[in-house]
């Protein structure tokens, strides 16, 4: 099977290609050729640190939740793959269908144990001229309540506070 690596791609075993040379080894090679079943990690990242599923509220598949650190509303949840992904866009299209569900499963929740809630904003940054701070994907779940800001309208737009009225 083809591995990506510094952008050549390598045969992970060239066994693989003949099936004459199969059929001679028998059962005298146990190649996995599965590959590494665990996710990749970055040892450098804050989101990549083992503690930090078990900090999880929730998980889903290859996704899990936790608490914002610096929450901008009560609930506030950031859903993470447990693979290192650089932003949402390097994440996979398994990685994205489990966060779909993981935020549809917690929007339930929260809407359940806080019958406040009126409303959700969610949001991805990808890179630091979106405010990216941390170069993992993560997409914040953030419940919004009546009145807890005076103007809500514009929502999200108000990364660029002159773009939220409209």
């Amino acid at each position: 099977m083809p591995r990506s690596r510094g952008g050549k791609h390598e045969l992970a075993n060239l066994h693989a290609l003949c099936a004459k040379c199969n059929r001679t080894k028998s059962n005298k090679d146990d190649t996995d050729f599965r590959g590494d079943l665990t996710p990749s990690r970055d040892p450098g990242c804050v989101f990549c640190a083992p503690e930090r599923v078990k900090e999880a509220v929730a998980d889903n598949g290859g996704v899990f939740a936790i608490k914002d650190k610096y929450p901008v509303a009560p609930g506030h949840l950031l859903i993470l793959p447990r693979r290192h992904a650089p932003d949402f866009f390097t994440m996979t299209s398994q990685e994205r269908r489990d966060a779909d569900d993981l935020l549809r499963y917690l929007r339930n929740r929260i809407v359940e144990d806080d019958p406040a809630v009126q409303g959700f904003n969610m949001g991805v940054n990808c890179g630091p001229a979106a405010g990216q701070t941390i170069a993992h994907a993560h997409i914040h779940l953030v419940p919004r309540r009546a009145g807890d800001t005076p103007d809500p309208r514009g929502g999200v737009r108000g990364v660029i506070p002159e773009k939220m009225g409209y």
